[in-house]
């Protein structure tokens, strides 16, 4: 039997799947974050041997033991450029050679994988690379593979410069809404109440205090993009202006995708990853309305499975190479 891990690294955690040659998981480990970008090189490694360690334990087999893993990918955030590839290339390369893992033979390079995590999401939530994975959850990005496997990325510049459509991009729209209506300078809008209630202040002012003397960041913020949504959910409109906004600009970005990779009259599938897709204002339905009229061919789903699992995918196939 041949086993492969899938390795999922993001900002907050890492997940790694021990996987059969007959895609089932018998193995599943978590540790703390590998984004190298923030973390650097030792600390991303640190977590990723965790997670595979953990991964293996779960599976109930000994450390000690020989165990066939013939591949592994790693789906890691941060990871766009050349050069990235290169670093966790070499980062995998010094995993290899670490007594505590129970590899008993080094991996050829066409079975190591190292991609974005944009890559393993997708092939997880539909089961295969073809197809569009619109991302939003804390940061946005659209993300396409057609089955020529041209790829196109769409967005994914980060809270600065982009990430439209995402909840840190909904929360700070609300929060900017709210402190406008407060000063007088938009119209009446229950997300002021809604965002005092729901922080406990005595007024809008003391978002002052939570926001820039706590230091909160972009996750904290991000946060409260379920107050926008049930605001919106309950009749506000300037809420609801926000949440359609953020689909709008969704649409925008997988229509430039959609462009980019497939025919008008191909089918294939989209699937909305993130948990902006969850809220109570319908934004899934508001999304899948627009792209019935731009591509009535496409199928638009939820996850299959989670990255992790597209990563294990992506190191099964090089098995068939």
């Amino acid at each position: 039997m041949s086993y492969v891990f899938g390795i999922d690294g993001g900002g907050t955690k890492t997940i790694c799947l021990l996987m059969d040659e007959n895609k089932q998981v018998l193995g599943r480990g978590e540790a703390g974050p590998s984004n190298y970008q923030t973390l650097g090189i030792e600390l991303t490694k640190q977590s990723i041997q965790l997670a595979i360690e953990k991964a293996i334990l779960a599976a109930k087999i000994q450390v000690n033991s020989n165990l066939n893993i013939e591949a592994i990918c790693l789906g890691l955030a941060g990871v766009a450029r050349p050069k990235d590839l290169e670093i966790v290339q070499f980062l995998v390369q010094n995993l290899q050679l670490t007594h505590d893992l129970p590899i008993s033979q080094l991996w050829q390079p066409k079975n190591i994988v190292v991609c974005s995590d944009c890559a393993i999401a997708l092939v997880g939530g539909i089961g295969h690379p073809v197809g569009i994975a619109v991302i939003s959850g804390t940061g946005s990005i659209v993300f396409g593979q057609n089955r020529h496997g041209k790829t196109k990325r769409v967005g994914g510049w980060g809270y600065i410069l982009g990430d439209e459509g995402s909840a840190y991009n909904i929360a700070i729209q609300g929060l900017q809404a709210a402190l406008r209506f407060y000063d007088g300078r938009e119209d009446y809008t229950t997300l002021a109440e809604n965002f005092q209630i729901h922080l406990g202040l005595k007024n809008l002012e003391e978002l002052v205090e939570v926001v820039y003397r706590r230091g909160w960041g972009v996750k904290e913020i991000a946060g409260l993009a379920p107050i926008v949504d049930r605001t919106a959910a309950e009749g506000d409109r300037v809420a609801d202006g926000i949440m359609n906004s953020a689909v709008a600009e969704l649409i925008l970005a997988t229509k430039t995708s959609i462009s980019g990779l497939f025919k008008q009259t191909e089918d294939f599938e989209i699937v909305m990853i993130g948990g902006v897709w969850g809220g109570e204002a319908n934004c899934r339905g508001r999304f899948e309305a627009a792209i019935s009229a731009i591509a009535p061919s496409a199928k638009v789903i939820l996850p299959r499975h989670e990255p992790a699992f597209g990563a294990g995918l992506l190191a099964l196939n090089t098995l068939d190479c």
